[in-house]
């Protein structure tokens, strides 16, 4: 349990996340102009998104599929009868002098996401609801010493909010939360989650209160963070200086805060705004959003299998552990990668059921032996190498036989090892290099115990202490017969073999 100590007790944290989630689509939510990250500046800005005279909105329908999508992902209500509000308030980048969202009437009600923590348990947050909304343009305030800057390109732009209820109590839980939300968005298609281009921003509601309380303390909201580390951060640093107000004699404003990254604090931006003050009314341009019998069935239909699912599968169908599981379905791509090293990919592209799962794949390799090869070796050589699963030099199929060999006792575990690290760099198979450098394990047993004896010869004086009662010595003997092997011998045939001759 995350907890601050104060002079006058134990405080604790309450959290909720407003989660912009820019939604993937070639054309903005109420024009046809484009969404391309990285344009020249003002080059993707239609009349509609200028707030020209006269212009009006016309809904986009990709955009809508999305948000339904993205809510069936989250296990949510979807309201077959939504409406666009104008949220009136002047910014310069804002060229409406308003922005079309929703506020009483959501295209997506309640829903909830099931966070895997650190610890290894599990606990569901609720989703308040998710609405349809543009984004506005953006101010450049870097490009000039006297001047701002207004580019409109993201003007117009469809965002998804996404809501949670105040169930988050860590800079730990806020963190598995984005990191759930992002892949379920991912695996969906609906969101491409990356924070750094801006395409998945977060709001972060922080409040404090006495262990042991039941009502919820003041909240201060830090706008528009861009990373979880940054979230993490600032929920460290803003429940910090609440408790600290409160515990000297002051008392916290509702207020909107902005988190700066150099100074690792949050500072005051504005008061905070209650929904009165944006003087919320249907927008007059635009009818209410009637979604037509069988729409939302339909989108259900195409679903793919999501993470929460695809773990419980990898659990049931390979003997997985959880946290395996959980590390292995993060991300799609991942999940997918695995799948082939297993030798399963063709069979789930194709109908992604249990049905027809077994203990091991159509390859006959073992999923536990795949998993920890995949986990420990590939994730961490990519990591190092500074690459995504995408351009991993190593394939899933490349990955398999290495695997295979392992299995097939061909080669070690620690030579593997060796091989694997070559296989990165160069991209070749497992067997060509096993093959060319002559890695392949010794399973002769004459060898073996040859092997052996000139240890125990060169060793003698640990012989006697093992054959004195120094049993701890065993490591050694095994250590010191893989190093004169080259790391060849075959370690069950080592062990038993050594054993009997240290016994004899």
């Amino acid at each position: 349990m995350y907890t601050i100590e104060g002079e006058t007790g134990t405080w604790e944290t309450v959290i909720g996340l407003e989660v912009h989630a820019q939604v993937i689509s070639k054309a903005k939510l109420f024009s046809g102009a484009a969404t391309d990250f990285g344009a020249a500046p003002n080059s993707q800005v239609s009349l509609v998104d200028a707030a020209m005279p006269g212009m009006l909105p016309v809904i986009n329908d990709h955009c809508v599929e999305q948000a339904v999508k993205t809510g069936l992902g989250l296990k949510a209500q979807i309201n077959r009868r939504s409406v666009f509000d104008r949220k009136n308030y002047f910014y310069a980048d804002l060229p409406q002098g308003y922005q079309i969202s929703q506020y009483k009437d959501p295209i997506v009600g309640t829903g909830e996401i099931v966070l895997d923590l650190p610890d290894g348990s599990a606990r569901t947050v609720g989703i308040t609801r998710l609405h349809l909304e543009q984004d506005a343009g953006k101010s450049l305030h870097d490009q000039s010493p006297r001047e701002t800057f207004v580019d409109l390109n993201r003007s117009g732009v469809a965002l998804m909010e996404i809501v949670s209820e105040p169930d988050l109590r860590s800079p730990d839980d806020a963190s598995a939360y984005l990191r759930k939300l992002r892949s379920i968005l991912r695996y969906l298609g609906t969101c491409d989650g990356n924070m750094e281009e801006g395409s998945m921003r977060c709001d972060v509601n922080v409040s404090v209160r006495k262990v042991g309380d039941t009502a919820f303390g003041t909240r201060c909201e830090v706008k528009n963070v861009n990373s979880i580390r940054h979230v993490m951060s600032a929920i460290e640093f803003e429940a910090q200086r609440q408790v600290e107000i409160i515990e000297g004699g002051g008392s916290i404003s509702q207020e909107t805060r902005l988190w700066d990254p150099n100074k690792g604090e949050t500072r005051s931006l504005r008061t905070k705004e209650d929904a009165h003050d944006y003087r919320y009314f249907p927008d007059p341009d635009l009818l209410p959003l009637v979604l037509e019998d069988g729409f939302v069935e339909r989108i259900a239909a195409t679903l793919p299998e999501l993470p929460d699912e695809k773990k419980a599968r990898f659990i049931a169908a390979y003997g997985l552990s959880a946290y395996d599981a959980g590390v292995l379905v993060a991300e799609q791509a991942k999940a997918f990668f695995y799948e082939e090293v297993v030798g399963r990919q063709d069979a789930l592209r194709a109908a992604p059921t249990t049905a027809f799962f077994s203990a091991a794949g159509p390859s006959g390799r073992d999923p536990k032996l795949a998993a920890n090869w995949v986990i420990n070796e590939l994730f961490g050589g990519l990591a190092k190498a500074g690459k995504e699963i995408e351009d991993s030099p190593v394939s899933a199929e490349q990955l398999g036989g290495l695997v295979d060999l392992i299995a097939d006792n061909t080669i070690s575990g620690r030579i593997a090892k060796d091989v694997f690290a070559e296989m990165m760099e160069t991209g070749q198979d497992a067997g060509a290099i096993v093959e060319a450098k002559g890695l392949k394990q010794v399973t002769d047993t004459g060898a073996i115990e040859a092997v052996i004896d000139q240890v125990m010869a060169a060793q003698a004086d640990k012989v006697a202490e093992y054959r004195s009662g120094k049993d701890k010595l065993f490591g050694f003997f095994v250590g010191q017969v893989m190093k004169a092997s080259g790391g060849k011998a075959n370690p069950a045939m080592l062990n038993e073999l050594l054993k009997t001759k240290l016994n004899g």
